[in-house]
């Protein structure tokens, strides 16, 4: 009972702390353009603020519930908090949590998934605020000159689907049969809505690798 009521007492403290944060990172964002506006005392006229939201806010809201709903059981409690305040989900944090959640094969949800999760996700999001701040104090004086090098050129349309493609090996090796489904559906999206929200499409690809794992394991194709 103790342990029953110790593991309560931490979950129930990580909603308390990660609600505070997430309302604190609400307020200080807000704030920015407050911060600017009275500075310069330029206030945008409100019609035109909410013409502007009304026509890109939407996909936003869908993509956000949908990424809730996507990510967190995937993440856990603390792994999807501190993932949401910090940002980069799908990029660092998710890969990150996934990768250790995998290598000790807990879920996300289990006592030790939720605090390798939690873990997994400020280690990430540690490095990559120190990466970042490195990378700015050395290369900023001489990035304007290697970007425009012919040979970063080439390279930096392909860095993303290098990135996404090293990440996505390991797990399409492994699990080739269930990958099919959901990179099917991905492709078919696709080509019929380019402009297709990112979060939405990959809400989309989970519910089809759901669906198309739980018909493999009914016919027996995967364990």
């Amino acid at each position: 009972m103790s342990k029953l009521k110790a593991e309560k007492n931490y979950i129930d403290s990580v909603h308390l702390m990660g609600r505070l944060w997430s309302i604190g990172a609400l307020i200080v964002l807000f704030m920015v353009p407050v911060a600017i506006s009275v500075y310069y005392n330029a206030w945008p006229p409100v019609n035109d603020v909410f013409n502007a939201l009304l026509s890109v806010a939407p996909l936003f809201w869908i993509s956000s519930v949908v990424e809730v709903i996507a990510f967190t059981p995937m993440l856990g409690a603390g792994g999807a908090y501190l993932s949401f305040v910090t940002g980069n989900i799908s990029n660092l944090k998710l890969p990150c949590a996934m990768s250790i959640l995998q290598k000790e094969k807990v879920s996300a949800t289990s006592e030790e998934g939720e605090i390798l999760s939690t873990i997994s996700v400020a280690a990430s999001a540690i490095t990559t605020t120190v990466i970042i701040a490195v990378g700015i104090f050395i290369l900023n004086p001489v990035f304007s000159e290697i970007k425009d090098t012919p040979i970063v050129k080439q390279v930096l349309p392909y860095v993303t689907a290098a990135l996404f493609g090293a990440l996505a090996a390991s797990y399409l090796r492994k699990y080739w049969k269930i990958a099919i489904a959901p990179i099917l559906a991905g492709v078919i999206v696709l080509v019929f809505s380019p402009l297709f929200g990112v979060g939405t499409l990959v809400f989309v690809t989970i519910v089809v690798s759901v669906a198309g794992a739980l018909l493999l394991s009914k016919f027996k194709l995967v364990k």
